[in-house]
């Protein structure tokens, strides 16, 4: 999938958490000193708040979004985020967004494929891109004297691109191949299923990748006709982080991006998806572990909702039984699966859309684990809706502030912040603005959200694998709420 220095991915989840920027401090020390340096007295979790570097955002006259964090480093990553993904496909071209993004590392009109990689490689460069279900991303990191020519590279590969017949087919094999690596990641499979169970008919239903079917059909008409519709410049962000100075990348924006449509046409905008609570069984009991996804609808990225959402993610948590901790960790569910065995690993989630989401939890375990755990987990989620303590909120609060910073490390997970923040809310969060919106959260706040959209609520289940002991839907959807006298 690698070609020179051009990395490539396929497809990417879509659950992120709100990421900012957490800087830090390195002392230097001579390299004859005989001392160990001893660094200033650490900022306070408050001052650091405000420690960060400024975001600057400038919009061009055709609408197309410049945004940049410069921390004065050597190196950058720059990147174009589009708001365009595989819910913007139909049925006869589900797929063709994944497709386009693979045909853009094939040549353009001044740059051949090898042109391309031999460039990229003597700039000491990485140029990767990925696709999800609401957005399309390509981004290079380089040194920062080389932004220029990674700008330029960028705008070629979106604007200029051959499609050339012959590698068209040759990419074909490319994605099928990797349509059947995918098959072999469960998490992956299941996901998938999940939301073609939890969305079903809809656009979000759809795999990225598409049916093969499509990927045998797609042609170059079926890739112009996505970018002339999708790639316009309202709809795209040019987000930089690392060394980078935001009045010379606006220039390089308006010498490469300036030809790009300032029209947005109404029927474009993304439609609302329809959740549907119903299951997915695929039962194999040759297979060793059962794999099983429990959700119900969550929220999208704008909504008042979002925070409170994302603190009830945290008290549900995460474990694997490699994990040094044991059963002496902050989450109840964990607790419990670790005393009991009732699993190998789970991963609580919250996944967002636009405007729909999907909150739930992920599980391995042993096929005669199924039943027990399933029991576990809706008790958890009811005990969370009607008896949370604030003791609990407070340590799952300062673990999403904990998550949040330590997944910033580089400029490349800052600048893949600027352009995600910038496509959904149309600006950056600051970042004493977000620690404020966690700290108001408290129980009662989290009880109200958890009974919004978890109690008594339909949920999507999925099971693959030896399921025999996955209660019937009827029996998971009596659990979802506590009769009480």
């Amino acid at each position: 999938m690698a070609s020179g220095l051009i990395l490539r991915c396929g497809s990417k989840r879509a659950s992120f958490l709100t990421r900012l920027l957490s800087n830090s401090h390195q002392g230097k020390a001579g390299f004859l000193s005989s001392k160990r340096h001893q660094s200033s007295h650490a900022l306070s979790y408050e001052q650091s708040l405000y420690n960060v570097p400024e975001t600057k955002v400038t919009t061009l006259s055709n609408g197309l979004k410049v945004a940049t964090e410069d921390s004065g480093i050597s190196t950058a990553t720059v990147g174009l985020w589009i708001d365009a993904g595989s819910r913007f496909e139909n049925e006869k071209n589900n797929g063709v967004a994944h497709f386009l993004e693979h045909m853009a590392f094939k040549g353009t009109q001044k740059r051949t494929q090898i042109d391309l990689e031999l460039e990229v490689e003597n700039m000491g460069a990485h140029l990767n891109a990925y696709t999800s279900r609401e957005q399309t991303v390509y981004y290079a990191k380089v040194f920062s004297k080389d932004i220029s020519k990674a700008v330029d590279i960028l705008a070629d590969i979106t604007q200029n691109s051959k499609f050339g017949e012959a590698e068209i087919e040759r990419e074909r094999g490319v994605i099928l191949r990797e349509m059947q690596e995918v098959d072999t990641q469960l998490e992956e499979v299941v996901f998938d299923h999940l939301h073609a169970t939890a969305f079903q008919g809809t656009p979000l239903g759809r795999t990225i990748l598409g049916p093969s079917q499509n990927v045998k059909s797609i042609t170059r008409d079926d890739l112009l006709e996505y970018i002339n519709k999708h790639y316009s410049a309202p709809r795209i962000v040019l987000a930089a982080a690392g060394g980078v100075d935001h009045d010379e990348l606006v220039k390089l924006a308006e010498t490469h991006f300036s030809g790009l449509r300032s029209t947005y046409e109404e029927q474009d905008k993304v439609e609302p998806c329809r959740f549907s609570g119903s299951e997915i069984r695929v039962r194999d009991d040759d297979m060793p572990l059962a794999h099983v996804a429990m959700a119900v609808e969550g929220c999208g990225w704008t909504h008042p909702d979002y925070f409170s959402l994302m603190v009830t993610n945290m008290l549900v948590g995460s474990w694997d039984r490699s994990f040094s901790a044991g059963r002496n960790v902050g989450s109840k569910l964990a607790q419990q699966v670790s005393q009991h065995n009732l699993a190998h690993n789970f991963m609580s989630f919250n996944t967002c859309y636009t405007d729909t989401g999907l909150w739930g939890i992920y599980f391995v375990s042993d096929k005669m684990s199924i039943d027990n755990m399933i029991y576990c987990i809706q008790k958890e989620w009811m005990r969370i809706c009607t008896s949370v303590t604030e003791h609990e909120v407070a340590r799952a609060k300062n673990l999403l502030k904990t998550s949040i910073l330590m997944q910033l490390d580089g400029s490349t997970p800052i600048c893949e912040d600027i352009g995600r923040q910038m496509l959904t809310y149309g600006r950056r969060i600051p970042l004493p603005e977000l620690d404020m919106r966690i700290e108001m959260i408290d129980a009662k706040t989290v009880k109200e959200v958890a009974t919004k959209y978890i109690y008594d609520r339909c949920p999507a289940v999925v099971g693959v694998g030896p399921v025999e002991q996955l209660p019937d839907y009827n029996r998971v959807r009596g659990g979802m709420y506590w009769l009480r006298l």
